[in-house]
């Protein structure tokens, strides 16, 4: 393994998703940029989902989220906000369901349609960077067609879009995603692609959650093999990871941990999500915090590539029973901020 330096970590730039702080309605986006920047965050990922609820609560009433007109103001409104902080707009997210639908379907114009409206926001905000999750539609979905070559296309057109305003696209694995559930999928399709512009949005949590933890199970591991070969399988494909992805094209690092559910999750949708989708919407806590993934193994095998860009938290806890979880946002972004150091410095091969 090639030395992975503290000092060197310490070039890293770090970011906080704006949906992954507050618990309460009362918790409102200025209060998270306030907290989020005093606990020493230098950007966050901007939510669309907070850009929606801000322009609700500034309005009084609710705002469709195709109606840009009305949205961008508000967008400009929360670039200010985060100037004030002296927080950058890293990224926005998560632009969800976009590749493979069947041409000439509406479902189709409409994801384009809203491209152009994202890209707008984009324009508003000041960000060049635009987070793509691999579809998670399931593939019996009406004019869905769950075909490679056209979810290649789909992003390549995208991606061109992008580059007219020289904007660049991270394009992430969901670990429930229909077509891309690990890293290695969505490394496949990023190489096919083949545009500069296009890169991967790695995450803690969807990768060992795709390929080594099941929210399904009682041991909450992969059960297709033994426990030990599990690890030997998982060690392989983070070492793949190291030696075959450019450091150029990994745009961020998410980072996040997942209880272990008990009980374990039924195994079957529920309210339109998988038991994966609901795992990672429900029970994912900030490193140390009570989670079991091997966090830091993906971390690693990400910082051998080379890679020094943003590690930005993003976190989903609802507690270990998924059913809420109540907090003051202040100590929590704090803790989370020592919850990244104490990672990064875990993640260093000559700490002890």
């Amino acid at each position: 393994m090639s030395q992975i330096t503290f000092a060197s970590l310490q070039q890293i730039p770090l970011s906080y998703a704006s949906c992954s702080i507050g618990c309460d309605p009362t918790d409102t986006l200025p209060r998270k940029l306030e907290v989020i920047a005093a606990a020493g965050f230098k950007a966050i990922e901007l939510s669309f989902p907070d850009i929606l609820d801000y322009a609700n609560q500034i309005q009084g009433r609710q705002i469709a989220p195709d109606n840009y007109t009305e949205l961008l103001p508000v967008a400009d409104q929360i670039r200010k906000l985060c100037e004030e902080k002296k927080l950058s707009i890293m990224m926005l997210q998560p632009f969800s369901n976009f590749e493979g639908w069947h041409r000439g379907v509406v479902e189709r114009e409409e994801a384009f349609a809203r491209a152009t409206g994202w890209m707008e926001i984009m324009h508003v905000i000041g960000t060049d960077l635009l987070q793509v999750g691999a579809t998670d539609t399931p593939k019996d979905t009406p004019n869905f067609k769950c075909n490679k070559e056209e979810i290649i296309s789909d992003l390549r057109t995208l991606s061109d879009l992008l580059s007219k305003r020289n904007y660049r696209l991270a394009y992430e694995n969901w670990c429930w995603s229909t077509h891309a559930p690990d890293w290695k999928s969505v490394w496949e399709i990023v190489k096919a692609v083949d545009r500069p512009n296009c890169g991967l949005c790695l995450d803690t949590f969807q990768t060992a959650g795709s390929e080594w933890g099941d929210p399904t199970t009682s041991s909450g591991l992969v059960e297709d093999v033994s426990k030990s070969e599990l690890k030997n399988r998982f060690d392989a494909s983070m070492d793949e990871l190291a030696r075959t992805v450019p450091a150029d094209k990994i745009y961020l690092l998410q980072v996040s941990d997942a209880y272990k559910v008990q009980p374990p999750l039924e195994d079957k949708t529920i309210g339109g999500l998988r038991a994966k989708g609901r795992w990672s919407h429900d029970y994912r806590p900030m490193p140390y915090d009570g989670g079991y993934l091997p966090i830091e193994d993906v971390a690693r095998a990400v910082l051998r590539t080379g890679f020094r860009g943003w590690f930005s938290m993003e976190i989903f806890d609802s507690g270990p029973t998924g059913s809420g979880k109540k907090y003051e946002m202040g100590s929590y972004a704090n803790r989370a901020m020592e919850s990244m150091q104490a990672f990064l410095k875990n993640c260093a091969t000559d700490c002890e």
